[in-house]
């Protein structure tokens, strides 16, 4: 029997968002029996043993930042001797591939890409050098994984690579397992309602300031509405005193890191999908697999794709806290107590179908290189 391909994935730390996660799926899910699964934690210095699983080797690399990692990835590199790399986070593909000429000359190298490029070059506040280093570095790749069409097509253009490099692959989402925490889990909510669910980094990107202006105004014809923000980040003291500020303290929850969000669907009216722009976030497809009914603005033509015209989901008409309101009164309006829908376009993002896609892809471009 032929020796395994190994394979080599490369996050900044567990517990992190939607890009660790689906990282850490792919290392749990991908098969055992095709592939020896290996992955790096650049930024992390100690992990339990079994953080993922059988089957899967951590190597927790413990550097204090990320551009820091380097030497420590190298002399992993060179020491396992991957067939393939895939790396999850744009700065840590930057990393990677600058490092690829020092890698042996048989590892292929892949990078996802988890925002449009357009919108982070545009309003991510990256330094003007960040555009030279997509266009160089990018090149390198073996392939570039986006998650949607839009994205390919946004990368492709602004990036100036060949769509035949770029690969559209979902992410893999637990449904199934999503769908009992839903249905079994305890009521976390208190008050009458309706209970609006957000979840992501506190950010300015992800506008939870347009959400919380919104929600000042969508009390005044549901007063008992009240909102849980799930996630970390530089914004949380701007936005609490945004909340005192509107008298919305007892009304706005701010949870913190929730590793699981589906803790929360039981008892949630809708989530909110607030952010001025995205890729494709695991929040949403996760909140999609709860069965949640979805309100969100058109933070990405990927996202419009997604929800546009399906039922259970309320596209804003533009990105602004007035457009946030008209969604989601329409939204409140409609909703009967407790509804949930069966998300048609979650199917292809069930973990079983999206790994499968994503093995194909590794498949393929191993056999490309021993060509």
């Amino acid at each position: 029997m032929s020796e395994r391909p190994k394979l080599l994935l490369l996050i900044p730390h567990l517990g992190g968002g939607g890009a660790e996660k689906v990282m850490a799926q792919l290392a749990q899910g991908l098969s055992r029996k095709k592939y020896e699964v290996h992955l790096a934690l650049a930024t992390q210095a100690g992990v339990p043993a079994d953080a993922l699983g059988a089957g899967v080797t951590v190597h927790a690399l413990g550097a204090s930042r990320v551009r820091r990692a380097g030497p420590r990835l190298l002399a992993l590199v060179r020491r396992l001797h991957p067939s393939l790399i895939v790396s999850g986070m744009f700065h840590l593909n930057f990393l990677v591939l600058l490092l690829r000429p020092l890698f042996p000359a048989s590892t292929c190298v892949l990078v996802r890409q988890n925002g449009t490029v357009s919108a982070s070059l545009a309003f991510d506040g990256l330094p003007g050098y960040t555009r030279l280093l997509y266009r160089l570095l990018y090149r390198r790749a073996d392939r570039v994984i986006c998650q949607s069409a839009a994205m390919a097509e946004d990368l492709a253009r602004e990036l100036g690579i060949r769509s035949a490099r770029i690969a559209v692959l979902p992410n893999p989402v637990d449904v199934g397992g999503i769908c009992d925490a839903a249905r079994s889990g305890p009521n976390l909510w208190t008050g009458q309602g309706p209970h609006l669910l957000a979840v992501g980094r506190l950010s300015a990107e992800k506008g939870f300031d347009l959400l919380i202006e919104a929600l000042a105004r969508v009390r005044e014809q549901f007063p008992d509405v009240g909102l849980v923000i799930a996630g970390t980040g530089g914004e949380e003291a701007a936005l609490r005193a945004q909340c005192r500020r509107l008298g919305l303290e007892s009304a706005v929850q701010f949870a913190g890191q929730v590793d699981q969000p589906a803790a929360y669907f039981p008892g949630a009216t809708l989530f909110v999908l607030c952010s001025r722009h995205e890729g494709l976030p695991n929040a949403l497809l996760e909140a999609g697999a709860g069965g949640l009914p979805l309100v969100a603005m058109p933070a990405s033509q990927g996202v419009v794709d997604l929800l546009d015209q399906q039922p259970g989901a309320w596209l804003a008409k533009e990105i602004s806290a007035s457009g946030l309101v008209e969604a989601l009164l329409k939204a409140l309006t409609a909703l009967r107590p407790g509804e949930r829908f069966a998300h048609a376009f979650m199917d292809e993002f069930q973990s079983g179908r999206a790994l499968a896609a994503h093995e194909e892809l590794l498949d393929g471009v191993l056999r490309e290189r021993r060509l």
